[in-house]
């Protein structure tokens, strides 16, 4: 027979709280069948014979052969859970597994070991030795030379001390060096917290006292900035009693950092849309050539040649815009800033062809 109203509610109150309030015994009670013309629930001794409705049959008891079958089962599923082919499967996936881990270590072990004897033989045979007639003589050969060059550069412990940023303008410094060695007279430096930008005469003159080592007191002079900060200058010392005053040229440094790319793009697009909503601009002639001339104004023209001193490809927030057509180059396995990568750059860009989307 159905549930009384007294049972289904009391069942109802149970189920609110989470079935806490009824025990086990009161909750299988109230699953048997009432008899009649009794109001209380009869004693489970007693409803044994009675239609259970509500609650499963039991199962039928098993006969010796059903009994002895389930038992082989369970012997052969235990067998099957300890055997030998469960073991052998096992221990051929850990060993597969093994083996593929051995293989790509001793790939990427070897692959280091190359890139570091490589890395090595151009620092001894290409060294410097902080002389601008040896990085002449390095590049003489080279069909062309990018006149802008832009490098990625990455502050160590995220400026928590001085010696990150001590670094960080001493690798400035060397790279301008070299630049002005070459004959490049376009250097931006991209470093994507731009900290840089808050020690600008800081870093001109560490780069000036550079140059100096270099050039001696005829050094080129240094144009210092960045986006939306005027330059710092300094005029050419004693240029005059240069006897190669012909290559000694003027060297332009540009500051740039990770909110001079997207957020860029993001304030030229907002201003572009408001010019355009009081009809100070025409929808037609927003185009690509004029994006491009309002972000080379505000920000920096492309460069020709990127170069990463990092390990692998991380361009860390670069301007997306400026680095349509640049070559892009890094040396696999490479740990710091060296001159090394500097010339095998420079030689990879006078072999490169430019297509232009040919």
């Amino acid at each position: 027979m159905p549930f009384s109203a007294k049972d289904l509610q009391r069942y109802r109150k149970d189920e609110k709280f989470s079935h806490r309030l009824l025990t086990p015994e009161e909750k299988v009670n109230l699953l048997k069948v009432r008899a009649p013309n009794q109001k209380h629930v009869i004693r489970p001794t007693l409803t044994l014979s009675i239609k259970q409705p509500y609650l499963p049959s039991p199962p039928p008891p098993l006969d010796r052969t059903r009994r002895a079958s389930l038992s082989q089962v369970s012997r052969e599923e235990r067998k099957g859970k300890l055997g030998l082919r469960r073991f052998l499967r096992r221990h051929f996936h850990i060993f597969i597994y093994a083996l593929i881990h051995l293989y790509f270590s001793i790939y990427i072990r070897l692959r280091q070991a190359y890139h570091a004897i490589g890395n090595r033989f151009y620092t001894v045979y290409h060294h410097h030795h902080h002389s601008p007639e040896l990085i002449q003589r390095d590049i003489k050969d080279l069909s062309r030379l990018p006149k802008h060059l832009s490098v990625i550069l990455t502050l160590e412990d995220q400026g928590r001390s001085g010696a990150g940023l001590e670094k960080l303008v001493n690798e400035a410094a060397d790279i301008a060096a070299w630049c002005a060695s070459a004959g490049i007279t376009q250097l931006s430096i991209y470093e994507k917290t731009g900290i840089l930008k808050g020690y600008v005469k800081e870093t001109h003159q560490t780069i000036s006292q550079r140059l100096q080592t270099y050039f001696g007191p005829s050094f080129p002079s240094v144009s210092l900035g960045a986006p939306h900060i005027p330059p710092v200058q300094s005029g050419l010392l004693s240029l005059s009693n240069s006897p190669n005053n012909e290559n000694r040229k003027n060297i332009n440094i540009l500051l740039i950092s990770a909110e001079d790319g997207r957020d860029s793009i993001v304030d030229l697009t907002k201003t572009l849309a408001e010019m355009s909503q009081r009809k100070k601009l025409q929808p037609a002639d927003i185009t690509t050539e004029l994006v491009d001339a309002e972000l080379s104004e505000s920000v920096m023209e492309e460069p020709d040649l990127l170069v990463l001193f990092s390990p692998f490809v991380e361009l860390a927030g670069y301007p997306p815009w400026q680095i349509r057509l640049t070559e892009i180059f890094h040396v696999p396995d490479n740990q710091g800033v060296g001159y090394q990568v500097f010339y095998r750059a420079l030689c990879k860009f006078a072999k490169a062809q430019m297509r232009m989307g040919r």
